[in-house]
């Protein structure tokens, strides 16, 4: 039976973690289709959802196949339900990407407007935690988990001043209302992304300690440690 289980839960591993590049690419091509205009890019974002909604589904069926057959206990069962919830998290992830292609695809289609809006390192780091959230799972690393949560503050502080800047050019220039309203649109999109890489992050400290540091992880990342009584 453990011979088994161990082959499932690596299967099942090995299937999130696919999804995740899947994910990874999208939000990379979403990205890059608003920065280069690229209408073509955009849309080939949109077409690809599909896929990474079946595989969310796949993922999720393989997960409760696992619990009936083997019902999994101790690290066993908190890989399972951290994959379960990962999964979740990362096609919403695709979702949202989705939704930025969309505002770069009425963008693109649009004159620039005439104020210059820099998502370089918003989408640099957003991008990044989402990436460090994916390499702490594959290592079960708790430490690389920390610092995905912690590189959060400064994607809340990036979307804080784009608001602002959003803000201020709206007074400046009301004939382009529309334009504004998507660019902060994109924002609040790669805003919510990183939260759901911090998701991410904090699933694998769960699944490494069993501890859930959900609505605490400031201070779990800044000092505080999990319980010495980790369980199995």
């Amino acid at each position: 039976m453990s011979g088994h289980i161990f082959r499932e839960l690596e299967k099942l591993k090995k299937k999130v973690l696919i999804l995740g590049t899947r994910v990874e690419e999208t939000l990379h091509d979403a990205v890059r289709s608003l920065e280069n205009r690229d209408l073509e890019l955009a849309q080939r974002v949109i077409d690809l959802d599909i896929e990474i909604d079946f595989m969310e589904v796949d993922i999720e069926e393989e997960c409760l196949k696992v619990l009936a057959l083997y019902q999994p206990v101790a690290a066993d069962l908190r890989l399972i339900v951290a994959v379960l919830k990962i999964n979740n998290d990362l096609e919403r992830v695709g979702d949202i990407a989705v939704n930025i292609a969309e505002r770069a695809t009425f963008l693109g289609s649009r004159s620039p407007v005439t104020v210059e809006f820099d998502f370089r390192r918003m989408s640099e780091e957003t991008e990044n935690m989402l990436k460090l959230s994916l390499d702490a799972l594959v290592n079960a690393d708790v430490s690389m988990a920390r610092q995905v949560c912690i590189a959060d503050d400064i994607v809340d502080n990036i979307n804080r001043k784009m608001y602002i800047q959003v803000q201020d050019a709206i007074r400046k220039h009301p004939e382009d209302l529309d334009a504004f309203i998507h660019i902060l649109s994109i924002s609040r999109h790669l805003e919510r992304i990183a939260d759901l890489a911090t998701n991410i992050a904090e699933d694998v400290i769960y699944m490494a300690h069993g501890e859930i540091v959900r609505h605490r992880v400031e201070d779990y990342v800044h000092g505080a440690h999990p319980r010495q009584d980790k369980p199995a």
